[in-house]
C-alpha cells in the first residue's frame, strides 16, 4: 500500500546507518516524516536526512546515546517541537558484544554491561518517555534478534539475553497500551548484511551458519523493513504482542 503512512511521525533510534536507516528510508517512502537518533556519526545522520527529505517528507537527525538513559525525554521532547505528534517508535538501536563465551578468562565485562544497558535498558527509557505522547493508534516496533529465542552458536549469550529480555517487554508494553489501540510488536532478524554481523562473522557467512537456514542466504535489510513498514501501517492495525522471525527458518 503507497503512501500508507502520509501523516504520521515516526522516530527510528539508530537511524544513521545499517539497518535502522533503511527502515528510515522506507518509512519516508511510505509518506512518513521520519526523526532519526544517533551517537556520534553527525555526517552520516545528516546525509540520510537529506536522502529523506528528498523523497518529500520532513525528517530531522537527533544526537542522543542511548546508553544514557536520561537522554530519551529530551530525544522525544525534539521530535514533539519538530513535527508536533509521535505516531510511531521503532527502537532500532542497539550494539553487539559477542564471540567469547561466559566462562573465558578475558571476558569483557565491562562493555558487556553497556551491551545490556544500550540495547535493553536505553530502549525500556525510550518507550517510557514516548508511551504517554504517542497518538492514540500508534505503532512502537522493536527490532530484536533471532538470537533472543534461538542460539545456534557460542559467544552470544549476554547478547542474546538482551533481545530475549526486549521480547518479554514488548508483550507487556502491548498489554498495557492495547485499550488506546496502540501496537507493540518485535521484529526479529536472522544474519543480516550490517556492520554489527561484519564485526562477528568477518568476511561474508560461514557455510556451516548459512546450512543452517531452510532459505539459504541471509535477509537483505529491505526485507526487514518492508516487515517494520507493515506493522506500522493500517494492515498491522490488529498485530500486538507479536515476536516475528525474519530469518530464512533458522529457527526451525
Amino acid at each position: 500500500m503507497q503512501n500508507s503512512l502520509v501523516g504520521k511521525v515516526a522516530l527510528v533510534t539508530g537511524g544513521s546507518r545499517g539497518l535502522g536507516a533503511v527502515i528510515a528510508q522506507a518509512l519516508a517512502e511510505q509518506g512518513a516524516d521520519v526523526a532519526i537518533s544517533y551517537v556520534a556519526s553527525t555526517v552520516k545522520a545528516e546525509q540520510i536526512v537529506e536522502q529523506l527529505k528528498a523523497k518529500g517528507v520532513r525528517a530531522l537527525a537527533i544526537q542522543s546515546d542511548q546508553a544514557d538513559t536520561t537522554a530519551a525525554k529530551p530525544m522525544i521532547d525534539k521530535v514533539l517541537a519538530h513535527f508536533g505528534r509521535l505516531d510511531i517508535l521503532v527502537n532500532n538501536a542497539a550494539i553487539a558484544v559477542q564471540g567469547k563465551t561466559v566462562d573465558a578468562t578475558d571476558l569483557d565485562t565491562a562493555n558487556l554491561d553497556r551491551q545490556w544497558q544500550v540495547n535493553v535498558m536505553g530502549t525500556v527509557a525510550n518507550t517510557r518517555a514516548a508511551a504517554p505522547v504517542l497518538s492514540d493508534g500508534g505503532r512502537i516496533i522493536f527490532i530484536g534478534s533471532l538470537l533472543g529465542g534461538h542460539v545456534p552458536f557460542a559467544g552470544a549469550a549476554d547478547y542474546a539475553g538482551t533481545k530475549a529480555a526486549i521480547a518479554g517487554y514488548a508483550k507487556g508494553v502491548a498489554r498495557d497500551l492495547g485499550g488506546r489501540n496502540i501496537t507493540s510488536n518485535v521484529v526479529q532478524p536472522g544474519v543480516m548484511p550490517t556492520d554489527m554481523a561484519a564485526e562477528v562473522l568477518g568476511d561474508g557467512v560461514p557455510d556451516a551458519l548459512l546450512d543452517l537456514h531452510v532459505i539459504r542466504r541471509i535477509a537483505s535489510l529491505e526485507e526487514v523493513a518492508a516487515l517494520v513498514c507493515f506493522l506500522a501501517g493500517p494492515n498491522g492495525a490488529y498485530i500486538t504482542g507479536g515476536v516475528i522471525d525474519i530469518a530464512g527458518g533458522l529457527s526451525i
